[in-house]
């Protein structure tokens, strides 16, 4: 900080010199309402928000985490344009849907002996089968949730309950029903209408 003297006013020195190059200057920005720097501004903020997805040749001395990492960084994130469609293209028919339920249950379960061991891996299997068979149907924009209950016939009443937020216009149910002398197996497909948008 200078020192100033008694009369308050600053001593005068003398003011940097442009060099004759004009290396120091700073090049002014361009003003995006210039009609030639307009188009300019536009290509840089367009070059900024594409992106182009490469193919890169996995190296094979790495371990998979470092060439899953190099994957991830490499691929470009695509966005795409919300459609705010809340509804379904088109209704469940729970017709079309409980015919082929009860062909898979009738077809997986027609030779099949009541045992507690295998009917724990089979319910697991049978909804699996059950899932991929109803995303075949092609609804969209329906959660998916699919039940598959085998009940031992020892002479007791049994009542099964779901409970759920329900939009009666869109949402819907199939049960089906497979029963043999020893048990009765039971197939539930919850099909609410999914809330999300996109």
């Amino acid at each position: 900080m200078e020192r100033r003297g008694r009369g308050g006013k600053a001593p005068v020195t003398p003011a940097a010199q442009p060099s004759p190059t004009g290396a120091s200057r700073k090049e002014r920005r361009p003003s995006m309402f210039e009609k030639e720097a307009y188009t300019q501004i536009v290509q840089e903020r367009l070059k900024e928000s594409s992106h182009d997805v490469l193919y890169i040749e996995p190296p094979f001395d790495d371990s998979i985490a470092e060439i899953s990492k190099e994957w991830k960084s490499s691929m470009a994130k695509f966005r795409f344009a919300n459609t705010y469609r809340m509804e379904p293209l088109r209704k469940f028919q729970a017709h079309s849907v409980e015919a082929k339920v009860q062909q898979i249950l009738t077809e997986t379960l027609k030779d099949v002996k009541y045992d507690d061991k295998l009917f724990s891996h089979l319910s697991l299997e049978l909804a699996d089968i059950i899932l991929s068979a109803v995303k075949d149907f092609g609804y969209h924009r329906y959660k998916l949730i699919i039940k598959v209950l085998f009940i031992q016939k020892t002479g007791q009443a049994i009542n099964v309950a779901s409970r759920w937020i329900w939009d009666v216009a869109w949402d819907s149910w199939v049960a089906a029903k497979h029963e043999t002398e020893t048990y009765v197996a039971l197939a539930l497909i919850l099909m609410p209408q999914s809330q999300e948008a996109g």
